[in-house]
């Protein structure tokens, strides 16, 4: 793999603002791409993994998720950000920041920009909105 990747999920409004503002705002050499247009197969990720956190699959295939992702995203960009990752994976900050990030994952939908459909397993969101993603594993 030419470049690492971070796999969000594309049908919640407040991941994708979220992963928007990675993309304008944190320079680095990773793509970042909703999962449900990634091939997760060659990412090494299953759809269940994708709609529990955010993913990191770096280019030696090393994989991280939740706010282990977000730190190995921000310490591939600019000396500020490079800081911030390093603070996230500084042991007492990681064991408070996976609770927090838990409870916003399990909040999505009501967080700013968050839509219903935000809270919604990917089994319910393809009985409701149709047929799955190209490049899950369903």
């Amino acid at each position: 793999m030419d470049t690492a990747t971070f796999v969000y999920d594309g049908d919640c409004a407040f991941c994708t603002t979220c992963a928007r503002f990675a993309e304008r705002r944190i320079p680095g050499p990773a793509t970042i791409v909703p999962w449900q247009f990634a091939d997760l197969a060659a990412l090494g990720l299953t759809v269940d993994e994708c709609e529990q956190a955010v993913q990191w699959v770096g280019t030696d295939g090393r994989r991280a998720a939740g706010p282990d992702a977000i730190a190995l995203l921000l310490r591939g960009s600019s000396r500020l950000w490079r800081t911030a990752g390093r603070i996230l994976q500084f042991r007492p900050v990681r064991a408070v920041a996976w609770p927090v990030y838990r409870w916003v994952a399990a909040n999505r939908h009501r967080m700013p920009g968050g839509t219903a459909a935000c809270s919604l397993p990917q089994a319910t969101r393809e009985r409701l909105y149709g047929v799955p993603p190209a490049g899950s594993a369903n």
